[in-house]
Order: C-alpha cells, then sequence, then structure tokens
C-alpha cells in the first residue's frame, strides 16, 4: 500500500500531542472534591463517557488524515496514446463571397460554418487558414478549439485581399501544414472560386493524398458583388452576378473526398464531419505515460463518518437538536418545494386561460411558476398578447439560452414586440438577427413592412418638417412685407415733401447757374480754340512717330495676353501594371 500525498500523515503530530494536552489536564472540579463526591453529584446519563467520546474522536481525526492522504494499492503505469483526425480548414475570403444571395452574405455563413465545426469535431486538430489570390495561415494544427474559436470571432475578413480564389495555393499550404501526418483532411467554405476546370488541383491533390470536402456557400442563381455603396463591374461595365461553381464539387470527388450545399442548419457540417470519421484513419499523436491504481481512501472515510455519527448520538438532548434541525429546514424552504410540487397544475391553468384569451389570469398563473427559460417565453407571450409590451420586451430580453429554436422564436416575437411599442429601428434589427438562425417566410415579411413603414415614416417626417419650415416663412414673409409698405409709404410722403421743395430751390438756382455757365463757356471756348490753332502747328514729325509706336504696341500687348489666356496646360497619363498568377482568368473575383 502507498500513500499519494504522504506528507498530509504529518498531521498526525499535532493529534498526539492533543492527545497528550487533554489527558493531562484534569477537570477543575476534581481539585475540590473527591471522586465519591463527584459521583454522587453527577446527574445519570445513558450517553457515553467523557472518556469514551474523546477516544472516539481522536479515532475519528486518525482516520480523516489516513483518507485525506489518499492510500492505493496495485499501483502501475500505462502508455496511453491519443488518436486524431488531422484537417485543415480553408474560409474563401475573395470578393464574390460578399454577395448577398444568402442573408445576410456568403462569409458571415462560412464563418458561422467554421465556428460549427470546432463545436462539433471530436477527436480532431484543426488549422484554419484565409485564401483569396494568396492562402494565409491563421493558426496551424491544435487542439485547442477555444482559442481557435476567439480568433474566428476577432476575424477581420474585410481585409483588402487580392481579387480571385486560388485553390491550388490552399492545397499548397495544406500540404505545408499536414506534412508530418500520414493524414490529410481539406475542408474548404466557398462558393467554388472562378476556375472551371481544377486539373491542377486534382493532380496535386491526388498526388499528395489530400482528402478534400467542400461545404458550398452560394446559390445557382447568384448575386451581384457589393463593391462601396455600388455593385462590382466587368470590363465592360456590366454589374457581374456570381452563382456557385459547380466544377468545385468534382474536385471534392474526384479527391476521395465529398460535397455538401449549405444548409442553415447544422446538417451540411455534421455531414462533412461523419463522413471524414468514416473514411479517415485516425493519426497516433505523443503517448503519455498514465499512473493505474487502485482507491483505498473511501474505507477510513465511511469508518470516520461511522464512528462520528455514533460519538454523536452519545450526547445529551441530542434526539432535540436533530428535530429542531429538521424544523428549522422545514421553515426555511417550504415555498420552493411546494411550488414545485404544484407547478403542473399551475402550468395547466396557464395554458387554459391563454387558449381562452384571458392574458391577465395567464400571466398571474406564470408567474407563480418556477424560473425557466419556456416559463419565460410563455409569460412573455401573455404580456404581449395583452398589449403589455414593455413588459413583453423586458422577460424575452430574460432568456439566455443555447437552444437555436427557442432563440429564434424569441428574436421574432422580440421584433414583433419593438413593432407594436413603435420602435421600428429595434424591431428591424431582432427581425435581422432571427433571420440569422432561421431562414422564415413571416420572418422576412415582417422584416419588409417594417422597412416600408420606416421609409414613409421618414417621409412624414421630412414633409412635416419642410411644412412647418413653409408656414414660418410665409408668415415671416408677410410681416416683413406689412412693415416694409408702412415704411415705404413714410419715406415717400417725406420724399414728396422735400423734393418738392428742393424742385422750387434748384429751378431758381439753375436758371441763375446757367446764365453764368453759358458766359463762360463761351469765353473758355474762345481761348480753347486760339489754343488749339497753336498747338496743331507746333507738332512735329517726331511726336508723331511716337504716337504711332504707342498704338502698334498697344495692340501687340492685346494679342498676345489674349494667346495666353486661351492656352491649355497639358496632363500626362502613366499606366500601372499589374502581374496576375493566371492571366487566362477572366472572373477575378
Amino acid at each position: 500500500m502507498q500513500f499519494l500525498y504522504p506528507n498530509i500523515l504529518f498531521l498526525l503530530i499535532f493529534i498526539v500531542v492533543l492527545i497528550f494536552l487533554v489527558s493531562v489536564n484534569k477537570d477543575n472540579m476534581s481539585r475540590f472534591f473527591s471522586k465519591d463526591t463527584l459521583k454522587k453529584m453527577q446527574v445519570e446519563n445513558n450517553g457515553m463517557g467523557n472518556l469514551s467520546r474523546n477516544i472516539l474522536f481522536f479515532a475519528i481525526l486518525v482516520l480523516f488524515v489516513l483518507a485525506l492522504a489518499r492510500p492505493v494499492m496495485n499501483m502501475k503505469e500505462q502508455k496511453i496514446k491519443q488518436k486524431r483526425i488531422p484537417i485543415v480548414i480553408a474560409l474563401d475570403v475573395s470578393k464574390s463571397m460578399m454577395a448577398t444571395d444568402i442573408y445576410p452574405n456568403r462569409i458571415s455563413l462560412a464563418k458561422k460554418k467554421l465556428k460549427l465545426i470546432l463545436e462539433r469535431s471530436k477527436n480532431s486538430i484543426i488549422g484554419i487558414l484565409l485564401f483569396a489570390k494568396d492562402s494565409f495561415i491563421v493558426s496551424p494544427i491544435t487542439e485547442d478549439f477555444t482559442s481557435l474559436k476567439y480568433i474566428i470571432d476577432n476575424l477581420d475578413t474585410s481585409l483588402n485581399f487580392t481579387n480571385g480564389s486560388n485553390i491550388f495555393a490552399v492545397l499548397e499550404a495544406t500540404n505545408q501544414m499536414l506534412q508530418d501526418y500520414k493524414v490529410k483532411n481539406l475542408i474548404i467554405l466557398s462558393d467554388g472560386g472562378n476556375n472551371n476546370k481544377y486539373k491542377d488541383e486534382l493532380e496535386f491533390a491526388l498526388k499528395n493524398e489530400i482528402s478534400i470536402y467542400t461545404i458550398g456557400l452560394a446559390t445557382s442563381n447568384g448575386a451581384p458583388i457589393p463593391d462601396g455603396s455600388d455593385y462590382l463591374t466587368d470590363v465592360s461595365g456590366n454589374i457581374v452576378t456570381v452563382s456557385l461553381n459547380e466544377s468545385i464539387k468534382n474536385l471534392a470527388l474526384n479527391s476521395n473526398g465529398g460535397y455538401i450545399g449549405f444548409s442553415l442548419d447544422s446538417n451540411d457540417v455534421e455531414a462533412i464531419l461523419n463522413q471524414i470519421n468514416k473514411q479517415s484513419n485516425r493519426e497516433e499523436l505523443d503517448s503519455q505515460n498514465v499512473k493505474l491504481y487502485t482507491e483505498l481512501f473511501y474505507y477510513p472515510l465511511v469508518l470516520a463518518i461511522l464512528l462520528l455519527l455514533i460519538s454523536l448520538s452519545s450526547l445529551p438532548n441530542f434526539k432535540k437538536y436533530i428535530a429542531s434541525l429538521l424544523f428549522v429546514n422545514f421553515i426555511c424552504y417550504p415555498t420552493t418545494q411546494y411550488a414545485g410540487i404544484l407547478d403542473f397544475k399551475t402550468l395547466e391553468n396557464a395554458k387554459e386561460n391563454y387558449n381562452n384569451k384571458k392574458y391577465k389570469e395567464a400571466i398571474s398563473n406564470y408567474q407563480k411558476i418556477n424560473v425557466s427559460n419556456q416559463r419565460d417565453y410563455n409569460l412573455a407571450n401573455s404580456y404581449y398578447k395583452d398589449k403589455q409590451f414593455e413588459k413583453a420586451i423586458e422577460t424575452y430580453k430574460k432568456i439566455q439560452t443555447d437552444d437555436v429554436g427557442l432563440k429564434y422564436k424569441k428574436l421574432h416575437n422580440l421584433g414583433n414586440s419593438y413593432a407594436k411599442n413603435n420602435n421600428l429601428k429595434q424591431a428591424k434589427t431582432m427581425y435581422e438577427k432571427a433571420l440569422e438562425l432561421k431562414d422564415d417566410i413571416q420572418t422576412k415579411e415582417n422584416i419588409e413592412i417594417i422597412k416600408k413603414m420606416l421609409k414613409q415614416k421618414k417621409k412624414n417626417k421630412k414633409d412635416k418638417k419642410d411644412q412647418d419650415n413653409k408656414n414660418k416663412k410665409d408668415k415671416k414673409d408677410q410681416d416683413k412685407k406689412n412693415n416694409k409698405d408702412k415704411k415705404d409709404q413714410d419715406n415717400k410722403n417725406k420724399q414728396d415733401k422735400k423734393d418738392q421743395d428742393k424742385k422750387n430751390n434748384k429751378d431758381k438756382k439753375d436758371q441763375d447757374n446757367k446764365n453764368n455757365k453759358d458766359k463762360k463757356d463761351q469765353d473758355n471756348k474762345n481761348k480753347k480754340d486760339k489754343k488749339e490753332h497753336d498747338k496743331k502747328k507746333g507738332a512735329s514729325k517726331i511726336e508723331q512717330k511716337k504716337i504711332d509706336e504707342e498704338y502698334i504696341s498697344s495692340m501687340e500687348e492685346k494679342k498676345w495676353i489674349k494667346q495666353l489666356q486661351n492656352k491649355k496646360i497639358p496632363i500626362m497619363l502613366q499606366r500601372v501594371k499589374t502581374k496576375k498568377y493566371n492571366n487566362k482568368v477572366e472572373q477575378p473575383w
């Protein structure tokens, strides 16, 4: 026999010390009275004596210490080999994965499927890579799925990757990641890429024994690719519509793998994983040495508990203590037990009241039932039917569940409650979240109605604002016009009087000035005529030539200014060349 924790046995030293202290410490009464006197003073007791009880307590302590030390026998070491299936998951992040033929888009569903594979994978080790025209390793092969889920949640697939879906690059990266393993499995989450043959890819996969499994993430009808506020176009300016490329199906099947079209539930993921488990051999990882033994701790533990019960039963009034404890327990916890027993009857009454449209009574019944997700869901439905939309919203929000069906119904009904409460934006958000879980016709119809209502509400708000602004402007203009008319009339009257006075004075003054001016003009004219005559007579040939040159210079200056104004500056354009892996690809998205 061995002990797994032998250091705990040192606690026995303290027990020995405790026994010694108890044995040497005599009772205070024995110092003043003889044994015969003490015997007569004692009350008769059918229980165990102090000495016997102390011996039992010390034995119990020793047994507890032995149990804590974990005694074992038949200890031996055994090698345990771990067997796992290596898998690489490749996520397509090319532009075509932004198409919206799957709500909200293909890349969102691909990330959801990737997380689902991690959740449902058993006995697997997984690595992840992204690919467009190039491949990027996100995580090497690992068993740490918790870290992988964290990486996926924080993965930014909106980066500007080079256009294209290069499956050959995916196979090269997969072969590199799985070079130390005999079994090589690749799961591709893609819409099929832009190749129609995959001849080289198939040869590479068969040569390196890579089994390709594919989930086709696109519809046969296809959809345009969003590009900012517009859609992606080809070289001719036509909007590009990308549908599922069926060629990748042949690549998967011919490589000893498998193919399945996407589904909104988990059936596609489970089908792929089941096929991998059937077809793939498990790889043996590093073995671990594990110690095997037979546990013996429960023998001293059970014996210690039995001795403890015997020791306690010998205490005076032990039965009274037990009865008191049971009574207190019954007083403190009766309500929950009683409610749990009668829940089925209350639930039956609640359902009956709900079906009979007695929603207030149904609410009262559901409130008496123990709290659970289903109870909160039914209570919220009753609030909704009773038109207590605020309480319905509050109760729906309390529901926390991993059940996809219940979660979808909760989000759908939350959208209904917000819509009834006239919170249209929040209703739209809830419907969109519900559609991510289940592609339901009723939810789609509801979200379209909400969109129309939001559009109409926005239009009504704008019309009201425009009308209010128009009324304010009309009133302001009318007040301004009235004030202006009054002011103009006052000014006109004043101006008329002033103009009349001024006119009278001016007429008199003008007449005087006219007489003086006529006389002065005549004198100036006579002087000017005489001066001009003298000037013309004395003009030289040099002055005449200078005048002619100045005129010509002025004309030339105007001519050059006009030419400079009409002159345009040329702009040089230089073409930037790009290098492609395959210049024959006509659809590099």
